[in-house]
């Protein structure tokens, strides 16, 4: 009987997998309609002492999205001093929803990783995960990792799809 080899397990290719770069941290909504009048109108010195009162020590390490669930008009500054006081208590604060706060985790996360190692190596970027990967992150990822490996796959090692080969010729 002719022993089974996994070829797989034997081949050079490495595998990268976003689930395990996946940052720990609460993530975090803060809807600015709360501390709007009736909901719907800004009143500058009104807004200010509310935020003045707010435990924002509640954020601690959390990633945040600031956003305004009314039809309001909300200016820029208004987003720019509720992030004055998550400046130091959270992680990370973007204006948006859930969704867009991931994504630009995930664009941070993959603009400081040093993928060196990959250069003329074949590479599958793993597709299945536990976690929820936005989109954009594999974007990111192969647009980074697309100038430096051999060869580029997504999927799962025994059954990837081939994104980009490079020529002989470079």
């Amino acid at each position: 009987m002719e022993n089974i080899v996994n070829r797989v397990a034997n081949s050079s290719l490495i595998t990268i997998d976003l689930e395990e770069y996946y940052p720990e941290g609460k993530r975090s909504c803060v809807d600015i309609k709360d501390w709007l009048h009736e909901g719907i109108v800004l009143i500058e010195k009104e807004f200010r002492i509310q935020l003045k009162e707010n435990d924002w020590s509640l954020f601690k390490d959390h990633y945040v999205a600031l956003h305004c669930s009314s039809n309001a008009i909300i200016p820029s500054w208004a987003y720019m001093l509720v992030a004055t006081h998550l400046n130091g208590i959270a992680k990370k604060t973007i204006v948006g929803d859930l969704s867009l706060l991931e994504t630009l985790i995930f664009q941070d996360l993959i603009n400081h990783l040093d993928l060196e190692y990959l250069k003329d190596k074949a590479v599958v970027v793993k597709g299945c995960s536990n976690q929820q990967i936005p989109e954009n992150a594999y974007q990111f990822l192969i647009e980074k990792i697309t100038p430096l490996a051999r060869s580029l796959m997504f999927g799962e090692a025994c059954s990837a799809v081939p994104l980009h080969k490079k020529s002989k010729d470079t």
